[in-house]
């Protein structure tokens, strides 16, 4: 484990090092290094089509509105870097591709738990989910982030004009680590070398709930673009919030209801974006456009 961890960090820093100039240049000459209003798919398109899946950021991409793919990545027991949101495998949705619901071994256990092929017996489309009843039922699979990133580079290609964004969430938390997740580092590493690899660097965003995967990438991965994320139920301020950060980033993205005329403006002054989450109402969409926000993530892209 550990020389997988040293040769880990050698190959993303090798990497880095011959890349990083170059990056830094592309971003800098890049009118479009990021979008002037970020519309984004939450999930893809949660609302509409099985979600964190292929199919759904498809779909996202075809909404010509659409800047930015918005995702959650796990990573597998053997180390690869999966689409999905929950910890664990959630009987609401997913069920075996053979159409039967879940059995007590697979309900609820950890993706953590799973080798990526174990997963692929699982279906995440095509289970009614009550949650969204517009949700287009196609039977799915979980996917790595390099197939999901190379299948939406592809389809974004031939459907628009301008290459897509992407938002990568680290599902981590801060007392799970080893149980829920690899520790922070090896996260966002697993998801860098994806990144880099697929060349989408001057267009991700990393963001997390988890303060020190975004700490780690501010510290390795400076030139990356990061997104802090914070609950409705937040008590500290946002000046209090970067101190205790330690660092900028890019990018608050706060629960929608936090978000006010003042919000908007001392974060700012403080030089970050405002792009709240998850607005699926046209007249809250409205209203968090008129007081200068700077993007909305959506389970329904189709309101924007």
């Amino acid at each position: 484990m550990a020389f997988l961890r040293k040769e880990q960090i050698i190959l993303l820093g090798l990497a880095l090092t011959f890349q990083s100039c170059a990056l830094i240049n592309k971003m800098n000459k890049e009118q479009d290094s990021f979008p002037s209003f970020s519309y984004e798919g939450h999930r893809g398109a949660r609302g509409l089509y099985p979600e964190n899946t292929i199919g759904a950021m498809k779909m996202a991409i075809d909404l010509p509105k659409v800047t930015t793919l918005e995702m959650d990545c796990h990573i597998t027991k053997d180390k690869r870097v999966v689409v999905y949101h929950d910890h664990y495998i959630n009987p609401k949705f997913v069920r075996y591709n053979n159409g039967k619901d879940l059995s007590n071994k697979d309900a609820k256990k950890l993706i953590y738990n799973y080798n990526y092929e174990e997963l692929n017996q699982f279906d995440i489309g095509s289970k009614y989910y009550d949650a969204f009843p517009e949700q287009e039922k196609v039977k799915s699979s979980i996917a790595l982030l390099s197939d999901l990133i190379e299948e939406a580079e592809n389809y974004a290609q031939l459907r628009r004009s301008k290459p897509m964004f992407y938002n990568i969430e680290t599902k981590s938390q801060e007392g799970k680590d080893h149980t829920h997740h690899p520790i922070p580092q090896d996260f966002v590493d697993l998801i860098m070398q994806v990144v880099i690899e697929k060349g989408i660097a001057t267009r991700t965003v990393i963001q997390s709930f988890d303060k020190r995967t975004i700490q780690y990438l501010y510290k390795i991965y400076p030139q990356i673009k990061s997104s802090y994320l914070i609950d409705s139920d937040t008590k500290l301020t946002l000046k209090e919030i970067i101190n205790d950060l330690g660092f900028k980033p890019y990018i608050i993205s706060p629960h929608y209801k936090v978000v006010t005329k003042d919000f908007v403006k001392e974060a700012h002054q403080l030089g970050l974006k405002v792009i709240p989450w998850t607005v699926n109402d046209k007249n809250e969409i409205i209203r968090l456009k008129q007081l200068k926000v700077d993007g909305i993530i959506s389970d329904y892209p189709n309101l924007f």
